[in-house]
């Protein structure tokens, strides 16, 4: 039986127009994207299969398109769905935080953070440059590692924000291992930044470590 023939009110779209998209299963949130099974197997069917794989939901959109496309029922147009609904999600965050005062949305700050960093196998440290009322100017991805670490530059870090001519900035980095726990090179680092920071009038207002939980705020922590 296809989608087709199920009852109205179950069909995924359906279901959706009439009740809204937190009223569907992740399964059928995933038929949406895919847009349509294989021989013999309905979209949500395949959804459900996908799900199965370890580390469920969170493991299959951390996957690289190119990965994506090779796993049983997908393909290339299927993976690009998935991986442009991603993008969509993650600027849509984007757009909120750039509308926000980052200071006092900390949580919109760390929402955006989490989604941009949280996917990756390896780690990545990235910079939230902010205007004198704190209001993003951009994110820039600076440096990338292996899964235990990532080489920071203050130079680098000093270079762009007066390219950006930034009065402020958030740091962030990802934890691949899934601990947002700070260690003491990440402590170190941050002063090392500040330090630097401070010789062109630039304060850095909060480190975000991105895990697999909530992150870690160093201001939270009164660390910076």
């Amino acid at each position: 039986m296809t989608i087709r023939d199920w009852p109205a009110a179950e069909r995924p779209r359906e279901k959706l127009l009439a009740r809204g998209a937190d009223a569907l299963s992740d399964a059928e949130l995933l038929a949406l994207c895919l847009g349509n099974g294989r021989r013999g197997r309905s979209a949500v069917d395949l959804g459900r299969e996908l799900l199965t794989r370890p580390g469920g939901l969170k493991a299959l959109l951390e996957l690289e398109p190119a990965a994506l496309a090779t796993l049983p029922g997908l393909g290339p147009a299927k993976a690009c769905r998935l991986a442009a609904a991603l993008e969509l999600a993650r600027r849509y965050l984007a757009c909120e935080l750039e509308r926000a005062d980052a200071l006092s949305d900390p949580a919109a700050c760390a929402d955006y953070l989490r989604a941009r960093l949280g996917g990756y196998p390896y780690e990545v440290f990235c910079c939230l440059f902010l205007d004198s009322r704190h209001r993003v100017i951009a994110c820039e991805e600076l440096f990338r590692g292996s899964i235990d670490g990532a080489a920071v530059h203050a130079r680098e870090v000093v270079r762009r924000c007066l390219a950006h001519n930034a009065a402020a900035v958030i740091l962030a980095h990802n934890h691949p291992s899934g601990v947002a726990e700070a260690s003491q090179a990440d402590r170190e680092i941050t002063a090392e930044l500040k330090r630097a920071l401070a010789l062109i009038e630039v304060r850095v207002l909060d480190h975000f470590i991105i895990g697999s939980g909530r992150p870690l705020s160093f201001a939270e922590r009164g660390w910076v």
